[in-house]
């Protein structure tokens, strides 16, 4: 579902993602986690298509970012760890305006039951302007779930959500894993990742420093019983162990 080979991203004279490369299958949850300045986030907005890659290969669900942006980006859902909404838009105005740029049919059934899902009802006519953070990162994981992507990259995804509403945003993402879909999930949150990530990717000053299943990378970096967090600071001490593929 999710292709990346050899993925460059540059910045004037920054590198901050060097020769990246990973496969992420239907169903798949990939933990995306690195240092400040590791390269996630742009790694993400690549494969989102915000931004261009400066080299290699880019695919999503069969389409190449670069070379078939419309048909990629019909097919994956970017929520960013503070999303851009339109204020002078009421919550059912995002969804109506989602519906209308996909051409979604038959669309508010699943927009009034993802309103409910996440506790958006009374705020359904709220102008973004007068949501809180957290309102207004649900408004937006609900305008990504809306047309069913097919990948579903989350950038700090708890970030203004209440206890509640991290369980809510958390049994969502297992449910679309479960329908087929490929996620990936970037958090500084190790709790989080390790409740719902199959699959984990470390990358350390823009390379990868790990990729496969989250037993292989507790094996690898820190032993067996070992937890997510332990793993992650041995893994990224100052001379980390060569890179493990599980």
């Amino acid at each position: 579902m999710i292709r990346v080979d050899n993925f460059q991203k540059a910045y004037r004279d920054v590198v901050a993602v060097q020769g990246l490369s990973f496969v992420l299958e239907p169903g798949q949850v990939l933990g995306l986690i690195g240092p400040n300045g590791a390269g996630k986030t742009s790694t993400l907005r690549s494969l989102a298509g915000v931004i261009p890659p400066s080299g290699g290969v880019l695919e999503v669900a069969g389409f190449d970012v670069v070379s078939d942006p419309i048909d990629a980006k019909r097919r994956v859902a970017y929520i960013p760890d503070d999303p851009k909404l339109f204020d002078a838009l009421t919550v059912w105005e995002h969804l109506e305006f989602i519906a209308g740029a996909y051409e979604l049919p038959e669309w508010e059934t699943t927009a009034e039951s993802l309103l409910a899902q996440f506790e958006l009802e009374p705020k359904r006519g709220a102008l973004a302007s007068e949501l809180s953070r957290g309102m207004r990162q649900k408004t937006a994981i609900c305008c990504a779930y809306l047309r069913e992507p097919k990948v579903i990259l989350f950038d700090e995804p708890h970030t203004g959500l209440d206890p509640k509403g991290i369980r809510s945003m958390k049994s969502s993402v297992l449910a679309r894993a479960d329908a087929g879909a490929s996620i990936v999930v970037s958090s500084h949150l190790l709790e989080l990742v390790e409740d719902l990530c199959t699959h984990l990717l470390i990358l350390h000053r823009g390379e990868r420093l790990f990729f496969g299943s989250m037993s292989d990378a507790r094996h690898t970096f820190a032993g067996e019983g070992a937890t997510l967090e332990e793993a992650f600071f041995r893994a990224t001490e100052d001379d980390p162990p060569a890179e493990a593929v599980g």
